[in-house]
C-alpha cells in the first residue's frame, strides 16, 4: 500500500501566522511527546512512522512548499512537486503517473490518499491500512474513510451510506457537502459519516480513467501538461462518476485544526513567545513570534496572535472571519521558512533615487547552505551577528563569524554554509527586490566547493 498526502492551502484562517508561504500545516504549535513543539505535518509524519508507513509514504506539493517539507521533515519523505497550483484532481493525477511511471508501482497496488494535516490519534493510522482490505474484500472502485459524528456540524461533508446497520465496511448512497444543522442532524440518524477526506483506490483505476480522459500517464508528459488539465476537486473530477464506492467506519479522534478556535484547544500551554496572560484570564491564548513583549489583561475566549505579518485580536468563535479580510491584504510574506533555516522582514522603503530597500534577519541552521546563486537586480550587502560560518564569492572561499560584514554586488555568485547556528543582518538595495530574482546554479555545499578557483 502507498500513501499520498496533500499538501496545500495558504491557511487564511490562521494570519498572521499562515501565509501563501507558510500554510497552517507548518506552524509549530502542538506539543511533542517528548517535550518542545511540532507542527502539524511533523506529528503526521510522526504518527505514520509509528505505524510503519512512512517508508511508503510521499508527499504531493507545489513548488513553494518544497523547501519547508525538507526542512521540517529532515529530508525523510519522497516529494512529488505539482508545477503549480491548481485543484485535488490534477494533483491526484500526478501522484499517480508519478507512482507508475517513476517509482514503477504496480497497477494492483493499493494507493491512499490523504490531507498532510488531520489531527488524530495513532490509532487513525491502523484504520487506513483497513481501506486496502476493504478495497480487496469488496471490489470496489474507491474505499472512503468515514468519521463518526460527535455533534451536527455544518463545517464538514458527510458521507451517507445504504443503510443504517453500523457496518465495518458499507456500500455508499450518496454525499451531502455542509448541510445546516437541521439536516445533519437527520443525515446522523441515518448514520451519515463526517467525509474526513481519506480514500483509497487501485492504481489501475485512476491510470485507465486517465487514458480513458486522453491525459498522459508518464509522469514527465504529465508535468509538461499539467496547466491544461481540468482544474476541478477529485470528487467532482472522480468521485461522482464511480458506480462502486465504500465506506469504513472510524470512531476515534478526528479534528480539523483549520481556525484559532479548533488549533488553540489542543495548544498545551496559553502563551507562545514573549509575553503573558494574566490569571483572570479564561480560555485565552497568546502566539507572539515578534520580538516585544504582549500582554493580555482580563479577556477570556480571546486568541492574539501576533507575527511579522500583522497582529490578530479576535473573539475565539468569530476568529475563521479572518478569511473575509486577509485575502484583501496584497503584501509579500514577512516571514519564510526555508530548507536552510528560516527570515523574517524587518524593514522594507523606497529611497529618492528609486532603488528599493528591504532588510532582513537570517538564520541558517548549523551544517545547512544556502544555493550558489547569482541575482540581476539587486546587490547586497551581509552583517554577520551571531555564529561561524564559510563563504564563497565568484569561486573565492573565506571563513566568516560575527562582526564581519560582506559586501555582494548584483551579479556575484555567492553562497553561505553555517558551521555553527548563524545569524545575519541582510540588506537588498535594488530596483525589484522578488524572491524569483535568483539564478540558482547549484545547491549542495559538495557541489558548491568544486567552483573554488585554485591560487
Amino acid at each position: 500500500m502507498k500513501i499520498v498526502l496533500l499538501s496545500g492551502g495558504s491557511g487564511k484562517r490562521l494570519w498572521p501566522l499562515s501565509n501563501d508561504m507558510r500554510s497552517k500545516q507548518f506552524l509549530p504549535l502542538l506539543q511533542h511527546p517528548d517535550g518542545g513543539t511540532e507542527s502539524m505535518v511533523q506529528r503526521v509524519w510522526r504518527q505514520l512512522g509509528a505505524a510503519g508507513l512512512s517508508s511508503s509514504s510521499y508527499v504531493a506539493t507545489g513548488r513553494a512548499q518544497v523547501e519547508l517539507l525538507e526542512s521540517q521533515l529532515n529530508n525523510e519523505t519522497s516529494i512529488i512537486v505539482e508545477p503549480e497550483r491548481r485543484d485535488t484532481f490534477p494533483a491526484i493525477a500526478l501522484a499517480a503517473t508519478y507512482l507508475y511511471s517513476i517509482e514503477g508501482v504496480s497497477l494492483d497496488e493499493v494507493v491512499a490518499i490523504m490531507p498532510v494535516d488531520p489531527y488524530v490519534s495513532e490509532d487513525f493510522f491502523e484504520h487506513v491500512k483497513g481501506l486496502e482490505l476493504a478495497i480487496r474484500e469488496t471490489g470496489a472502485q474507491l474505499a472512503l474513510m468515514g468519521v463518526v459524528p460527535d455533534s451536527p456540524s455544518e463545517s464538514f461533508g458527510y458521507i451517507v451510506p445504504s443503510g443504517a446497520d453500523h457496518a465495518a465496511v458499507q456500500r455508499v448512497e450518496c454525499f451531502k457537502e455542509k448541510p445546516s444543522t437541521e439536516v445533519a442532524e437527520a443525515l446522523i440518524t441515518q448514520g451519515a459519516l463526517w467525509n474526513c477526506g481519506v480514500f483509497a483506490f487501485r492504481l489501475d483505476t485512476i491510470i485507465n480513467l486517465l487514458i480513458e480522459k486522453n491525459l498522459p500517464i508518464q509522469y514527465d508528459e504529465m508535468s509538461r501538461q499539467y496547466r491544461s488539465l481540468p482544474k476541478n476537486s477529485f470528487d467532482y473530477e472522480v468521485v461522482e462518476k464511480l458506480a462502486h464506492i465504500v465506506v469504513t467506519r472510524y470512531s476515534g479522534q478526528w479534528r480539523d485544526l483549520g481556525t484559532w478556535n479548533t488549533l488553540t484547544d489542543e495548544m498545551t500551554s496559553a502563551v507562545y513567545g514573549k509575553g503573558s496572560v494574566t490569571e483572570d484570564c479564561h480560555n485565552t491564548h497568546l502566539v507572539n513570534e515578534l520580538e516585544i513583549p504582549i500582554t493580555v489583561i482580563g479577556l477570556s475566549n480571546v486568541v492574539v496572535a501576533a507575527s511579522p505579518d500583522g497582529i490578530l485580536v479576535s473573539d475565539k468563535s468569530h476568529s475563521p472571519r479572518i478569511k473575509e479580510l486577509s485575502g484583501d491584504w496584497n503584501q509579500r510574506p514577512m516571514f519564510e521558512e526555508r530548507r536552510w533555516g528560516q527570515y523574517k522582514v524587518i524593514d522594507f522603503m523606497q529611497v529618492d533615487d528609486g532603488r528599493n530597500v528591504l532588510t532582513k534577519r537570517i538564520a541558517i541552521t548549523a551544517g545547512r547552505n544556502l544555493s550558489y546563486q547569482y541575482h540581476l537586480k539587486r546587490s547586497e550587502v551581509w552583517t554577520i551577528i551571531a555564529g561561524e560560518g564559510e563563504i564563497i564569492l565568484d569561486g573565492s572561499y573565506r571563513r566568516i563569524a560575527a562582526g564581519d560584514v560582506v559586501l555582494v554586488p548584483e551579479g556575484m555568485k555567492h553562497s553561505i554554509r553555517a558551521i555553527t547556528d548563524l545569524e545575519l543582518i541582510e540588506v537588498q538595495s535594488g530596483s525589484d527586490l522578488i524572491e524569483e530574482d535568483i539564478v540558482r546554479l547549484s545547491l549542495e555545499w559538495s557541489e558548491i566547493l568544486s567552483f573554488i578557483h585554485s591560487s
